[in-house]
């Protein structure tokens, strides 16, 4: 980031490589619509381009670039409550082509609360560091720790039913087969 701010393209192109992936797949996992996260990929690294003569080495690169991400994705889901019809909510992540147990894992995250879905899915998908959350979220680490814990525990506690309900259908497939197999072998 330095080498860009001092006017080197390929420094940005660099960049711009190595962090694109990952921040189309925050805001992908948190929008509805490949094309919007695509474009708020771009937004990002535009506001990085704006912002490059300003930017203080303070904290690493990756978190300074979720942190626009977040800025972005806040004012981008203000948008979408604004421009929503009155008592209809904004549109949920599209969830097309998806196994079983992924599913079972969207439902269960859209039942956390926001912020403990926000410091789950930094943790777990972006992999972020117990200390770059807490930056990126203005709160002490131990908080992050322990709210990190609870939303785990939370979320635990939504996939249990799912599990338990997945085991029992496939436990009773396999009586039915048992079953069918036994009178087939009284009928010989």
């Amino acid at each position: 980031m330095l080498e860009f701010q001092g006017g080197s393209h390929p420094a940005f192109e660099l960049l711009f490589a190595r962090y694109r992936g990952p921040l189309y797949g925050f805001f992908r996992r948190r929008l509805n619509g490949d094309q919007r996260a695509e474009d708020l990929t771009q937004e990002t690294f535009v506001a990085v381009i704006r912002a490059s003569a300003r930017y203080e080495p303070r904290a690493l690169v990756r978190t300074y670039l979720y942190s626009i991400a977040m800025k972005l994705l806040a004012a981008e889901r203000r948008k979408q409550f604004r421009d929503s019809p009155p008592g209809e909510l904004a549109p949920e992540p599209v969830t097309t082509d998806a196994p079983d147990a992924a599913l079972w894992i969207r439902q269960a995250l859209e039942k956390l609360d926001d912020s403990e879905r926000e410091i789950l899915m930094l943790r777990e998908y972006e992999q972020l560091s117990y200390a770059e959350i807490a930056e990126l979220m203005k709160l002490p680490v131990n908080t992050v720790r322990s709210r990190l814990f609870r939303s785990r525990m939370a979320l635990k506690r939504h996939l249990e039913p799912e599990r338990k309900s997945a085991e029992a259908a496939a436990t009773s497939g396999v009586a039915e087969r048992v079953k069918l197999t036994r009178a087939e072998g009284e009928a010989i």
